[in-house]
């Protein structure tokens, strides 16, 4: 099956396309002023569970160096603008999402 996922910065979302069709969606924190999430088109390049610190239970690195989607330590933080650019998830919908997507699955990252 060929995934894709699209980041909505203005309404928090998460989108996961699954073959062109809606699959599921997803509340994320997303950057602040001072670092906000950049937008454009990314891969996902890479994955590691438990990385540790505010990483939450996984990691998934985006093709933009530093950047990536990853779980919270601070779940209150989901659906807010607080992080340093990264997209933040609920640990139990990062690995949920981690297990579905390749490495390779394209995100692009809007604000509309």
């Amino acid at each position: 099956m060929a995934y894709a996922i699209t980041i909505n910065l203005s309404s928090r979302q998460l989108i996961l396309y699954r073959n062109g069709a809606l699959a599921k969606s997803y509340s994320v924190g997303i950057g602040k002023m001072l670092t906000p999430t950049p937008t454009g088109t990314y891969r996902i390049v890479s994955k590691a569970p438990n990385p540790g610190g505010p990483f939450g239970a996984m990691w998934m690195g985006l093709s933009r160096p530093s950047y990536g989607i990853h779980g919270t330590n601070n779940p209150a933080s989901i659906g807010h603008v607080v992080s340093h650019g990264c997209i933040r998830m609920y640990n139990r919908d990062v690995l949920e999402l981690a297990h579905l997507v390749p490495i390779g699955t394209s995100v692009t990252i809007i604000n509309n």
